[in-house]
């Protein structure tokens, strides 16, 4: 028949968001492109960070990072939202706090 293959996973496996934390970043992005502010975004998920890149426009560098790095939760927070020059905007150790300058931002857009 088949043959499966098990997928190879390095020793401490890869960082990743889980499934409310996606929800709560793709919530975020949903009412970002609904306003018309993103249109493009990827994903990178190292051994040691998970990155969610949100774009204005695809073919530029992204606008806002939000990174998920475990080895900091201990000190300055696991999440950090950080802007396309590298200034880090929050840093925290629950996500929707650390999300809350860009719910500002969005206020700002629908409002405009």
């Amino acid at each position: 028949m088949s043959v499966v293959t098990p997928f190879p996973s390095g020793q401490g496996g890869q960082v990743g968001f889980d499934r409310d934390e996606f929800m709560t970043i793709l919530d975020l992005y949903g009412r970002m492109v609904a306003a018309g502010h993103w249109r493009d975004y990827a994903i990178r998920m190292d051994k040691d960070v998970a990155v969610f890149a949100c774009f204005r426009r695809h073919a530029e560098n992204p606008e806002i990072r939000i990174e998920k790095r475990p080895a900091l939760r201990q000190r300055q927070g696991a999440y950090a939202v950080i802007t396309e020059h590298g200034q880090v905007l929050k840093r925290g150790h629950d996500l929707k706090p650390v999300l809350a300058p860009l719910e500002r931002r969005l206020m700002r857009l629908v409002r405009d």
